[in-house]
C-alpha cells in the first residue's frame, strides 16, 4: 500500500512542477515570479521529479519549438517521424540532451527569457545524482513493496518525467477530440483531466499557449488553474495580461474568431 500511494504522490507532485513551473511559468511565461520563488520552484522540481529530473531550461526551448514546428521534420517529438512511442522518446532524448548540453546552436526566439541555473542544472541533471535517487526509490521499494507485482511500478518512477511527455506528446497527438480545427494533429486526449493535471487538453493548449486555464468547455477541469489563481492571490506570483481571446471563457466564442498564438 505505502509503494502505490508513493507512487501517486511523486506521479502528480512531478508533474505539478513540470506543468506549472517548468510548461507554463518557462516555457510560456503565463505568469512571473520573482527570482527567490523561481529558485524556490527549481528546487522543488528537483526534489519532485527526483532520478527523471528535466533542466528547465532545455525543457523551455524544447517545448516553445515544439509550438512553433508542431508535426513538421523540426518538431523534437511528433509521432509522424516516429515509428512508436518508444522510438519518439528516444529521438527526444537525443534532442532534450543536444539543448541541455549546448551541442547546438538555438534561435534567440526559443531562449528569450527563459529561466536558467546553470550550476543548479549541473548539479540535479548529474548521473550521480540521478543513481542516488533510484538507489532511494530501491530502498523504498524493498522495505516497503508487499508484492513482486509492485515492482513493476519501480521502472516507470525512475523515468517519470519522460512517461509523462510520452502519454501527451504520443497519445494526444493520435486519440482524443477537437475544440479547434489546427494545422497540427494535437488533441483533447481526457474528456475530464484527472490523470494528466490539465496537460491532456493538448488541442487547447495548442491554440492558447499562453492560456493559464488549459480546459475550455465546461466538463474541461484544469486542476492546476485554482491553483495559479490562489498563488497570484497570495503574491507567489503575477499573472501576467493576456489578451482577451485567450481568456479562458468556455465555448461562447466562435472558434474561427480565435487565431493561434505563439506567446514566449
Amino acid at each position: 500500500m505505502l509503494v502505490i500511494v508513493f507512487f501517486i504522490a511523486q506521479w502528480y507532485l512531478s508533474l505539478f512542477c513540470q506543468t506549472f513551473f517548468q510548461h507554463r511559468y518557462a516555457a510560456h511565461g503565463a505568469f512571473t515570479m520573482s527570482r527567490g520563488w523561481e529558485r524556490f520552484f527549481f528546487v522543488l522540481t528537483f526534489i519532485f521529479q527526483g532520478s527523471s529530473y528535466l533542466s528547465t531550461r532545455a525543457y523551455a526551448i524544447m517545448h516553445r519549438m515544439h509550438h512553433a514546428y508542431a508535426d513538421t521534420d523540426k518538431d523534437p517529438h511528433s509521432p509522424k517521424y516516429s515509428k512508436n512511442i518508444f522510438d519518439m522518446m528516444w529521438k527526444t532524448y537525443v534532442f532534450y540532451r543536444n539543448i541541455n548540453e549546448y551541442r547546438v546552436a538555438i534561435d534567440a526566439k526559443f531562449t528569450k527569457n527563459v529561466p536558467d541555473w546553470p550550476a543548479f542544472d549541473k548539479f540535479a541533471g548529474n548521473r550521480y545524482t540521478r543513481l542516488f535517487w533510484v538507489a532511494l526509490y530501491i530502498g523504498f521499494y524493498a522495505a516497503f513493496a508487499t508484492s513482486p507485482w509492485l515492482w513493476l511500478l519501480l521502472p516507470v518512477q525512475i523515468l517519470l518525467s519522460p512517461v509523462h511527455g510520452a502519454i501527451i506528446n504520443w497519445f494526444a497527438h493520435k486519440f482524443g477530440y477537437e475544440n479547434f480545427e489546427m494545422k497540427n494533429t494535437s488533441e483533447n486526449l481526457i474528456g475530464v483531466d484527472f490523470l494528466m493535471l490539465g496537460e491532456s487538453y493538448h488541442n487547447n493548449h495548442h491554440k492558447r499557449p499562453s492560456a493559464i486555464n488549459f480546459g475550455y468547455r465546461w466538463h474541461e477541469i484544469d486542476p492546476v488553474y485554482p491553483i495559479i489563481l490562489l498563488f497570484n492571490k497570495l503574491h507567489v506570483i503575477r499573472i501576467n495580461p493576456v489578451k482577451p481571446e485567450t481568456v479562458p471563457i468556455q465555448s461562447t466564442i466562435k472558434e474561427e474568431e480565435l487565431e493561434e498564438e505563439l506567446v514566449f
